[in-house]
C-alpha cells in the first residue's frame, strides 16, 4: 500500500510540473522581443521582431525620425500596408549655408511594412538610400521626393518643376522589392522634350521626342522609337545604396 502511495504522488507530481513548464512555454511564445538589427545601419539601431507590432513608429530606428508616412495595399490581400519615409538625425549633417542658413542635410530612408490584420511586420528597409531635401539644387530648387503606392506597386518619385520628373516603379515578390518600371520625363517649363518609359520585366524602351522646337505646351510633335534593353537581374530596392547613382545611362 506504500508503495502504490508512493508512485502515485510521484505521478501526479511529474503531470502538474509538465503542465505548467508548458503553460509558461505558451506565454513566453506569445511576447513580441526586441531583434536587433545591423544589417543595413551601424551599430546600435534595432527594429522589433517578426512579431506583429501595432504601432509603426516601432520600426523607426533609433536615431531617425519620421519624414512621410503613406498607406496602401502592396501584397494584395486587401489590407493597407504602411511605407515610412525616414530621416538620419546625425547633428554633424548639419551645415551653414552663405544664402541659406542652417541646412540639414541628413539622408532619408525607407521602412516597408506588411498589415498582418493584428499589427504590422517588417517587408522591407533601406535606411540611406535618399538624399536629403536640402542638397545644393544650383539655380534651381533641389529635385523633390515622394512615395505613392497604385495597383499593388510602390512609386518612389522625384519632382523636378520646370525641368520635368521621374519615377522608379517597385513591385514585392517573395524576396523583396524589385524595380520593374522607369518613366521619365524631360521638360522645358511646361513643353515636353522627352518621355522616356521602361519595363524591366519585358526589357523594352519606349522614348517619345519632341520634333517641334517652337512647340508650346500641348504642340509637341513626337517621333516615337521603340527599343530592347538586356534583360539582367531586377534590381532589389534593398541594394540600393544611392538613388542618384544608378546609372540610368545604361538604360
Amino acid at each position: 500500500m506504500t508503495r502504490y502511495l508512493f508512485f502515485s504522488a510521484l505521478f501526479f507530481t511529474f503531470i502538474a510540473n509538465n503542465g505548467c513548464s508548458n503553460k509558461k512555454h505558451d506565454q513566453a511564445a506569445t511576447l513580441p522581443t526586441p531583434a536587433s538589427d545591423t544589417s543595413n545601419t551601424a551599430a546600435g539601431k534595432t527594429l522589433p521582431a517578426t512579431n506583429p507590432v501595432k504601432d509603426p513608429a516601432s520600426f523607426i530606428p533609433k536615431g531617425y525620425v519620421l519624414f512621410e508616412k503613406i498607406t496602401g495595399d502592396l501584397n494584395k490581400d486587401g489590407l493597407p500596408d504602411c511605407v515610412l519615409i525616414i530621416k538620419a538625425t546625425d547633428p554633424a549633417k548639419l551645415v551653414k549655408d552663405e544664402y541659406r542658413g542652417e541646412l540639414d542635410r541628413n539622408r532619408r530612408g525607407i521602412v516597408i511594412l506588411f498589415n498582418k490584420n493584428n499589427g504590422y511586420e517588417l517587408a522591407e528597409k533601406n535606411y540611406d538610400c535618399f538624399s536629403s531635401e536640402n542638397e545644393d539644387g544650383g539655380v534651381y530648387f533641389a529635385p523633390e521626393l515622394s512615395a505613392t503606392i497604385s495597383k499593388g506597386n510602390l512609386y518612389l518619385s522625384y519632382g523636378h518643376g520646370r525641368y520635368g520628373d521621374w519615377s522608379y516603379t517597385f513591385r514585392f515578390n517573395n524576396t523583396g522589392f524589385e524595380l520593374i518600371g522607369y518613366d521619365a520625363s524631360h521638360n522645358n517649363g511646361p513643353v515636353i522634350n522627352r518621355q522616356t518609359s521602361i519595363n524591366f520585366l519585358t526589357g523594352k524602351k519606349q522614348e517619345k521626342v519632341n520634333t517641334n522646337e517652337n512647340a508650346d505646351s500641348g504642340e509637341e510633335v513626337f517621333k516615337e522609337t521603340r527599343t530592347g534593353i538586356p534583360v539582367k537581374a531586377l534590381i532589389k530596392l534593398a541594394d540600393i545604396k544611392d538613388f542618384e547613382e544608378l546609372d540610368r545611362h545604361e538604360w
